[in-house]
């Protein structure tokens, strides 16, 4: 049955006109579902990885402007922002002194002098060129699709069918669709032939992830065909995934939580032995890239993540699925030589919950002219907790109900818990440690 489900699979995905190197990295995964991968990565077969090298010590380049004549932001644009109530590009968010995200991030990359390219999906494309094309007509901004691929049903092993809503018979192949997309868009020879070298990635929902001139030529003069940027592990990072090195050839690895068995959580979640946490921050030699996806036919082979789930993530009643993801930063042990290095908190700022937003909008951070998202005074990211409760404040119309008048001072706050429905007016400041709770 599951070879024809993956003969089904192709047809389905050749009807909606995906990319065959697409459909070819699709084939490569399934059979790995198919033969009983499971993407685990094993305690026993992984070691720590010791200090590294810190952007801290890096030095100006001496020619900044041609430094800067070989590189390209790279922006990962594909979310909507459901996990708080969005229905648009989660980047068209408002979040800083009436800007949005993607205001900010062209902001930061026109600054540079940098070219901006953004990896949209389906249902944030539309939305996102048209907002740029009005805000900013003039900027150098380009974009390439995601590919898309069909969730596999648990009991054959087929292409799930699920008349009422055919959309969610789809499924993004995660963010390590990244390498694939670049190539089959046409995006990846466009910027080779403009002279592009080096691409820096990252998340559009992470402002501190602006390109450093100064990591741009270390990463440029390293040689390294691939370096990630790293951050110490806090306690609130201990259930997140991890840099390792691989016992058997030496290679770095990026392992998650979802390739870690249930036998070895407890060693993902020592922060001692497994110091580093990946920012999603990466660079990437585009030159190095094209090779190896042309000796590989476009399969650069990154480690499967299958993610078990409903064809309705929103109704656990519907059947079960398998979504067959990558990770772009798994990239690290495809190439060799890859490197990593060391950066500040202040380079991994996510927006994941409306906590984080509360914070972004307050003013705990400050926004430059450069379009730099800063601490204010001596605050460093991480150095406040907020906790919403997630019953009134989780989606982005009952956060924004809540705060009619804008966010609260944060600049001298620690730690900031409400539990009930409280509703904030103007002018309201919160100091050290404060907890709300409404009756």
């Amino acid at each position: 049955m599951s070879e024809e489900g993956l003969k089904v699979a192709e047809d389905k995905m050749r009807a909606e006109g995906v990319a065959d190197v697409a459909i070819d990295s699709f084939a490569h995964y399934y059979r790995q579902l198919e033969g009983g991968e499971t993407g685990m990565i094993r305690e026993a077969d992984i070691e720590p990885v010791a200090d590294l090298p810190t952007a801290d010590d890096l030095g100006e380049p001496p020619d900044r402007g041609a430094v800067l004549g070989k590189a390209v932001m790279i922006k990962l644009n594909g979310g909507l922002g459901t996990s708080m109530g969005m229905t648009k590009a989660k980047s068209l968010l408002e979040v800083k002194d009436g800007l949005t995200f993607i205001d900010i991030i062209v902001r930061q990359a026109t600054d540079l002098g940098v070219p901006l390219v953004l990896m949209n999906s389906f249902a944030t494309r539309d939305d996102t060129m048209a907002f740029i094309g009005d805000r900013h007509p003039d900027a150098d901004v380009d974009d390439f699709l995601q590919n898309k691929e069909p969730k596999i049903g648990v009991d054959d092993l087929t292409p799930v069918q699920w008349p009422d809503d055919p959309d969610l018979e789809w499924c993004p192949p995660g963010h390590g669709d990244l390498y694939v997309a670049l190539q089959t868009s046409g995006m990846l020879e466009s910027l080779l032939d403009r002279g592009v070298e080096a691409a820096f990635v990252s998340n559009s929902d992470n402002l501190g992830a602006v390109l450093d001139p100064r990591i741009l030529h270390h990463f440029l003069d390293s040689g390294a065909p691939f370096l990630m940027e790293v951050v110490p592990r806090t306690p609130a990072d201990r259930k997140g995934g991890h840099l390792a090195r691989r016992k058997e050839d030496g290679r770095l690895v990026l392992r998650e939580t979802a390739q870690t068995d249930d036998e070895d959580l407890e060693a993902l979640q020592d922060t001692s032995r497994h110091r580093y946490s990946n920012t999603n921050n990466l660079w990437v030699n585009l030159v190095a890239l094209d090779q190896v996806l042309r000796e590989r036919s476009g399969v650069l082979g990154l480690p499967i993540i299958v993610n078990r789930k409903t064809v309705d993530p929103g109704d656990k009643s519907t059947p079960e699925v398998f979504q067959l993801e990558t990770a772009m930063g798994a990239a690290i042990s495809v190439f060799e030589g890859a490197e990593a290095i060391e950066v500040s908190r202040h380079r991994f700022a996510p927006v994941k919950t409306t906590n984080d937003l509360l914070v972004l909008r307050s003013d705990f951070y400050a926004l430059t002219d450069s379009g730099h998202v800063e601490p204010a005074g001596d605050r460093e990211p991480g150095s406040i907790l907020v906790d919403l409760d997630p019953d009134h404040y989780k989606l982005l119309a009952d956060f924004d109900a809540r705060f009619p008048a804008g966010a609260p001072s944060l600049v001298e706050c620690t730690c900031f818990v409400v539990r009930g429905d409280v509703t904030f007016g103007p002018e309201v400041a919160v100091r050290g440690e404060a907890e709300l709770e409404a009756e």
